[in-house]
């Protein structure tokens, strides 16, 4: 087992108009700092002659005109037979193309900053918001929490116009038994403590619960319990306790695909977590794995979702050091720590590569069959996945691993908006719906990585300017 591997698992539709609802979001008054990075900001908007891929799965529409009006989507139709509306502020969109706004579901506000010879993370509470906005991201989950006091505070922020960023799901600190050295990392002690940590984070605003690598099914029991009457939601990184007994108690997620699954450790004793010994038995497993197909059929028959997190999986032979082009964004000292790993790992992980296109299958097998599929990307593992860089990077992955642009598109924005319980808000391009969508110049389907030529990020209909944005973190990444 690499130390790569050890550390990224630890880590882990014509549309006419439709009345709009009459209780409408109220733009937030966006301070100087922010408004800097606002490119459209007129209350009618009209996005005309645009390619749409409305997120729902289906064939992407030519020539649309999509009508913005008070932060939500008031027509989509034709260019010739949408009349734009008096005194709308006009994007010509010809040879570009429209996509909803990403809802991603595995994304931290912290980066890897070992504390000497320990990994640990530090929050990024300044950069990351605005690089998961730049990258198309317009909301996110925190899949795990280390400073949760931190996060509730930015997603307030964002909401009053003093921060920039994406709407924000913010899950609570990491429900995990004692056992690794991470000074970062919350701990629990027994159910007990887990359902008083749920209560005490459901009180204070977070609307997720995360399980990790030692939580027993004790602790998933409790946790399950109080999240779920109170309607939330409980998701895991797991290794102490298998995919079918987190289905079988009642999980709703189950984080990074099957690269956490315990379930083919041979000799697997009950709550205790053999993080090598569950690795080996992956390995084992074939691509066309009759048992991983099990595992399938029964998290589909319980309504559990898979989150697909491949950027922080991603091997290193061959590819960028810092996915999706991130490497400037790093402070120096940081690019030089990213490169030299990149550099000691090419051609030396041939075990990585082997269990990575396994995941790609599982995953898409899992989907086939009638798995809610989601995505995220864990900024975080090894220290090559960074937010927003990364968000456009895991649909390229989707891509690499046997999905149509269409199909990796609605894994990021309606399966996600499906998860979180907001798909009739958002997660499409469809008249009633929230003015999230992205601008990007050129055509995904044809190519997915021009996703990389995002210009405009819509938010509640209000336009950021996605290169403006990335610019202006060039450097940071380590920081703040």
């Amino acid at each position: 087992m690499t130390k790569k591997l050890l550390i990224t698992t630890l880590c882990g539709a014509l549309l006419g108009a439709v009345p709009l609802s009459p209780t409408l979001a109220q733009t937030p008054a966006f301070t100087p700092a922010v408004q800097a990075f606002i490119k459209v900001s007129a209350p009618v908007v009209a996005l005309t002659d645009a390619k749409v891929i409305d997120g729902t799965g289906r064939s992407a529409l030519l020539h649309q005109t999509v009508v913005l009006r008070n932060g939500r989507i008031e027509q989509v139709g034709p260019f010739k037979k949408v009349k734009v509306p008096a005194g709308a502020e006009v994007i010509n969109c010809a040879g570009k193309t429209l996509i909803p706004g990403l809802v991603m579901l595995h994304e931290h506000l912290y980066y890897t900053m070992p504390v000497g010879g320990f990994f640990n993370i530090a929050q990024m509470p300044y950069s990351f918001p605005r690089l998961y906005l730049a990258g198309g991201a317009t909301t996110i989950r925190t899949a795990g929490s280390i400073e949760p006091q931190t996060d509730l505070a930015i997603q307030r922020l964002i909401g009053e116009g003093k921060f920039i960023g994406p709407d924000m799901d913010v899950t609570a600190p990491y429900m995990e038994e004692p056992s690794l050295d991470i000074p970062a990392l919350n701990t629990i002690k027994g159910p007990e403590d887990a359902a008083a940590s749920t209560k005490f984070w459901a009180d204070k605003g977070c609307t997720s619960f995360k399980m990790y690598m030692h939580a027993t099914r004790a602790d998933l029991a409790a946790v399950v319990r109080e999240a779920h009457a109170r309607h939330l939601k409980v998701t895991g990184h797991l290794c102490a306790i298998t995919y079918r007994e987190a289905a079988e108690i009642g999980i709703d997620n189950l984080e990074h695909g099957f690269m956490a699954s315990s379930d083919f450790a041979p000799g697997k004793a009950a709550d205790a977590c053999d993080y090598p010994t569950a690795h080996q038995g992956l390995l084992s497993q074939p691509a066309n794995s009759p048992a991983v197909s099990e595992l399938i059929k029964l998290l589909i028959s319980k309504n559990v979702a898979l989150t697909s997190t491949l950027p922080v999986f991603e091997p290193y032979t061959g590819r960028e050091v810092v996915l999706g082009g991130g490497l400037g964004a790093l402070i120096p000292q940081l690019q030089a720590r990213e490169t030299a790993v990149w550099q000691a790992n090419q051609g030396k992980d041939s075990a990585s590569v082997a269990l990575f296109k396994k995941e790609q299958g599982w995953e898409k097998e899992f989907y086939d069959a009638g798995g809610l599929l989601v995505a995220g990307t864990d900024p975080t593992g090894a220290g090559r996945t960074i937010a927003g860089y990364a968000n456009r990077r895991e649909i390229e992955l989707l891509v690499e691993g046997g999905f149509t642009p269409l199909e990796a598109i609605k894994i990021c924005t309606l399966n996600g908006a499906k998860y979180l319980g907001r798909d009739r808000d958002i997660g499409t391009i469809e008249a009633g719906k929230q003015a999230d969508l992205v601008l990007v110049a050129g055509d995904p389907e044809k190519d997915i990585r021009q996703l990389r030529q995002m210009e405009i990020v819509f938010k509640h209909g209000v336009g950021f300017d996605s290169p403006k944005l990335f610019e202006s973190m060039q450097g940071k990444v380590g920081l703040n």
